[in-house]
């Protein structure tokens, strides 16, 4: 097979159509339900098979946290968005790229230039100091190409959720904390909590035919305090509910609105559509897709050559030098949705500005 660099293919509508009904299209959808599949009724903590390859991976991870340790933000406290010291582990990344894919068990090293792009593309982007769902289906192209490539084995795909996804999202915790990465784009990230969409759907299909836990026990906070170690919903839950003030009705609205579904079943199906509609489904995600060999762009092509140094390319900027007001010195664009301030920031700041006003007058303000 010959492997070839992924590039961004993605400008127009025809073009979005074409992928929406291709194979490429198909086989993401395929595999997120086989690994939904995989888990349901399946606890973060039960035994599972794994094999070399899924060991070789999680000795990946492990590698990219220990890079992100000896990696420290830098002072920063003076603003709320992003940290510097995230390109310099952004670059670490890239150098030890090549490296880590030599551990992985069957990997042909011809394919390196093209899987990894993949991997160094999940843990943000290097000019916006962001995260989003995009990034998160980088890592599940990852996987999807190191199946194709033979390093996992059919069983693999429970120990691929409860074990190397989670752990995924594990270290990208220590990422948005470190770093305070901000949520990709301004119109909610087309996630769930700010950054992060499969842990939910993943999550649901755990909770699947559960004796006790309702949907609505997200909102009991012993509850989710007792079953977050067993199920990533609730992990997710609780990480909200650590890092942001006042109820899940406030800062997170889709959240409250999918506690009043009756069984996980119904809210598992849910998330499945939507993730084909609000993440699969929305250029703005999607135009950042990078299309290869493992997987192809089977649709018109585009006059235009990607330029592979540039994060804003193929984005329609209201201004020339691709920063709008307020946007340069931080390097968004229009495109890419105002500034955010990660909660992480938000929260720092709360803390140093001391106790909150309270009394009956008070209104509290829900989120950042």
């Amino acid at each position: 097979m010959s492997y070839v660099s992924p590039r961004k293919r993605i400008l127009t509508k025809e073009q979005m159509e074409a992928f929406q009904t291709s194979k490429t299209h198909q086989e993401i959808i395929s595999y997120i339900e086989t690994l939904n599949e995989s888990v349901v009724g399946v606890k973060l903590t039960d035994e599972c098979t794994m094999s070399e390859g899924v060991k070789s991976v999680l000795n990946v991870l492990d590698k990219v946290e220990e890079l992100a340790r000896n990696t420290p933000p830098i002072d920063n406290s003076d603003s709320r968005f992003g940290n510097p010291a995230f390109r310099a582990f952004y670059d670490k990344i890239s150098e030890n790229s090549s490296s880590l894919h030599t551990t992985l068990p069957n990997f042909p090293e011809d394919a390196t230039p093209e899987v990894s792009m993949y991997f160094n593309e999940a843990w943000g982007n290097k000019t916006r100091i962001d995260y989003g769902s995009g990034m998160e289906l980088n890592f599940l192209c990852w996987l999807i190409c190191l199946e194709r490539l033979k390093v996992f084995e059919e069983t693999d795909h429970k120990a691929l959720v409860i074990k190397v996804f989670w752990r995924y999202i594990e270290v990208m915790r220590v990422l948005q904390s470190s770093y305070w990465l901000e949520p990709a784009g301004s119109h909610g990230v087309w996630g769930l909590d700010d950054y992060h969409f499969l842990p939910f759907l993943f999550g649901s299909a755990q909770l699947i035919g559960h004796k006790y836990l309702r949907p609505k026990s997200i909102h009991d906070k012993d509850v989710v305090d007792e079953y977050s170690k067993h199920y990533m919903y609730l992990a997710c839950i609780k990480f909200i509910n650590s890092i942001k003030s006042a109820s899940l009705r406030w800062h997170s609205p889709m959240l409250d609105d999918i506690s009043g579904v009756k069984t996980w079943d119904k809210v598992n199906s849910g998330m499945l559509k939507m993730y084909r509609a609000e993440v699969l489904g929305k250029l703005p995600v999607v135009q950042h897709f990078l299309f290869g060999s493992i997987l192809p762009f089977e649709g018109p092509e585009s006059g235009d050559a990607q330029d592979g140094d540039d994060a804003h390319w193929g984005h329609a900027h209201a201004h020339a030098d691709t920063g709008a007001a307020g946007q340069r010195e931080v390097g968004w664009g229009d495109c890419c949705g105002i500034p955010v301030p990660s909660a992480f920031a938000a929260a720092a700041a709360e803390k140093r500005q001391g106790a909150r006003l309270e009394g009956p007058t008070v209104r509290p303000v829900p989120f950042d």
